[in-house]
């Protein structure tokens, strides 16, 4: 098993370097203000879009969910579902794409995992594309 899929499997642990990633950056607030927002964000945005990407397979849909989805991306989904799987998938594959599981029982299981699953009753609205 590779290492980011070891990390995949312990989502509190991801959820706390998330968190520190985030402290980091809201204390950094004012240096960042100073340097300014555009400058910044050219450094910051791929670096984020690349560890986004490889740790949480995220689609920077601009509206994440990542903590309610057991620190992993919903929109992983090939139908971009929010509130659950479709009809057809099983555990073993999903239904558009049957060559990969479905994202959702992966999902399911890390919330369980980090106490999160009631979160996963709540229905959310459609992304604002």
């Amino acid at each position: 098993m590779g290492l980011l899929r070891r990390l995949q499997n312990h989502p509190a642990f991801l959820e706390r370097v998330y968190d520190l990633t985030h402290t980091a950056v809201s204390t950094l607030h004012p240096l960042i203000k100073r340097f300014g927002y555009e400058r910044a964000n050219r450094w910051v945005k791929g670096v984020e879009e690349w560890g986004k990407s490889a740790v949480f397979d995220c689609h920077m849909c601009g509206q994440c969910i990542l903590h309610s989805t057991g620190m992993t991306c919903s929109m992983s989904c090939p139908k971009n579902l929010r509130n659950g799987p479709c009809g057809g998938s099983t555990e073993e594959h999903c239904y558009v794409d049957e060559t990969r599981p479905c994202i959702w029982y992966e999902i399911y299981e890390r919330a369980f995992k980090m106490g999160r699953e009631e979160m996963l009753l709540e229905v959310l609205p459609p992304l604002d594309w």
